[in-house]
């Protein structure tokens, strides 16, 4: 090879180079988006799951304790 060849050769193997650090690094921005994202929904999810359940636990508690009162003032 000559020289402008083999200078133009380390060009190319740069720009490949180059070319591949970018498309490893959209694809790692992609991937950091996905897993956000999932762990957005799990996070909101557990939080509904644990609001009914506080809301389910705080109504029969009120049922309960309103028979219970009921059963009290009776006796």
């Amino acid at each position: 090879m000559t020289m402008p060849e083999n200078d133009m050769s380390e060009r190319v193997q740069s720009l490949e180079t180059a070319q591949a650090v970018q498309v490893a690094t959209q694809t790692g921005a992609q991937a950091t988006q996905a897993a956000t994202q999932a762990g957005q929904a799990a996070t909101t999810a557990a939080a509904h799951a644990g609001t009914w359940a506080t809301m389910g636990a705080g109504g029969a508690g009120l049922i309960v304790g309103m028979f219970l009162g009921l059963a009290i003032a009776k006796s």
